[in-house]
């Protein structure tokens, strides 16, 4: 026992020495927050530019439209021509790429810090300067419906993925994929893209964040002198949208020509950090994610995959720092010797002997080493530093979340992991998807 807790004690102290670097805070004029993480481990600097936009802000016919804009914010400027922001950074020696999700859009460098002022100059120009022309827009349409082709409609998992979520949530925006549906991205015009970037690309809906060997109070001067003369704007706040009531189970059964194995998903609706006052609830969760799937030691792991050999692979998957509420996922493919069915019942099992409270003291100490020993080794990178400074801060948790963490985590007692198992993870939240493969006709 007390092995565990020198463990959990000398990852802690590591965990918060990384942690409690100051994050410095800057409000430019037009609203515009800078925030900033000195690290001097290395000559690189991760400089990103959060816009709070993403899939879950759109309503139906235009689903895919964050995407879509995200990639068109390569295709040049008044000041320059299409792609030549990419050759531009990579001439300086740096990386340079953008991700879309359901709650924001994000554009990165990774580059020496003395081409820093390189980034910022480049991406304030195109917060307020990208010109949409028809022949780049008809080309990067096709490639994106040519990614979602490849990514989802022609594998079969991904597509049941897509329909699970879909039948999980009724109401809620969180059933849209980010990549948007098919239909909708065909149908989507120049305009559409020109609309959402004039509605949301302004200085008083983004964030700057940059983490590496720099010096906060310079970052500061670069980005006032770059995006300090952009103008503030309204930007229209998203309606609730609000899941409606589940009285029920749902279940949603795919026959795939294509599919090779069967797959299960399950789904449980829980809360996020951002929606409940609670916040130990959350944490209790994200823990529980870890007891059931934390490695080769967790129970799926252990009972199902080696012990029983019932399941050829089971992963969970839970995101506490969602805008709207989220799913406790678990994903799985049987062995070839069992059914679907029967891999059901036995994760059900597994999830029952937690509400039963089986959760002995070692377990919890081990888990919490598992999560903090995770965190310590992301810490050394500035690019996972500032994607948690970014994320926290752009759903509107603020980027102190992310250094309360360590703390957080290891308050969350074994009683508490049992009764959000109890509270959340029943059948009036669930939702199942079962993909079987079958041969063609």
């Amino acid at each position: 026992m007390k092995y565990f807790y020198l463990i959990i004690f000398f990852i802690s102290l590591n965990l918060n020495a990384n942690t409690d670097q100051k994050v410095h805070q800057f409000i430019l004029k037009n609203g515009m927050k800078i925030l900033v993480q000195e690290d001097n481990r290395s000559a690189v600097v991760v400089s990103q530019v959060w816009y709070k936009v993403g899939s879950t802000y759109e309503h139906n016919g235009i689903t895919g439209v964050s995407h879509a804009l995200e990639h068109m914010m390569f295709k040049g400027t008044k000041k320059y021509k299409a792609g030549e922001f990419s050759k531009i950074i990579a001439k300086a020696g740096g990386k340079e790429n953008a991700f879309t999700s359901r709650d924001y859009t994000a554009y990165f460098q990774r580059i020496s810090n003395d081409k820093l002022e390189l980034c910022l100059k480049l991406e304030a120009d195109r917060m307020k300067n990208i010109q949409l022309t028809n022949k780049e827009f008809k080309k990067e349409m096709e490639v994106i419906k040519e990614e979602r082709r490849m990514r989802t409609d022609d594998k079969p998992r991904a597509l049941a993925s897509e329909l699970f979520l879909s039948t999980a949530f009724v109401s809620s925006p969180i059933r849209n994929p980010v990549i948007g549906w098919m239909n909708d991205i065909e149908t989507l015009t120049k305009d559409d893209l020109q609309q959402w970037y004039d509605k949301y690309y302004a200085p008083n809906n983004a964030t700057l964040v940059v983490v590496g060997n720099v010096k906060a109070k310079k970052v500061y001067k670069l980005a006032k002198k770059y995006f300090g003369k952009l103008k503030k704007q309204k930007i229209p706040q998203p309606k609730p949208r609000l899941e409606i009531e589940q009285n029920g189970t749902k279940l949603i059964t795919i026959y795939s020509e294509t599919a090779k194995l069967p797959y299960l998903q399950i789904g449980y609706k829980v809360p996020s950090l951002k929606n409940i006052k609670n916040h130990k609830d959350v944490y209790a969760l994200e823990v529980l994610a870890y007891i059931l799937d934390g490695g080769s030691s967790a129970r799926f792991s252990k009972n199902l995959i080696r012990g029983s050999e019932l399941a050829a692979s089971v992963n969970t998957s839970y995101n506490p720092n969602s805008r709207l509420n989220s799913l406790f996922d678990i994903s799985a493919i049987p062995t070839e010797k069992t059914s679907i069915e029967k891999l059901h019942l036995a994760i059900d099992k597994q999830i029952q002997q937690v509400k039963d409270g089986d959760i002995t003291k070692e377990e919890m100490n081990r888990i919490k080493n598992t999560i903090l020993a995770e965190k310590i080794y992301a810490l050394d990178s500035a690019f996972y530093q500032a994607m948690q400074i970014g994320i926290s801060e752009t759903v509107g948790l603020g980027y102190q979340t992310f250094l309360e963490y360590p703390q957080k985590i290891q308050q969350i007692t074994a009683k508490q992991v049992t009764e959000v198992a109890k509270k959340y993870l029943i059948d009036k939240n669930k939702t199942v998807a079962i993909l079987y493969p079958v041969k063609s006709q």
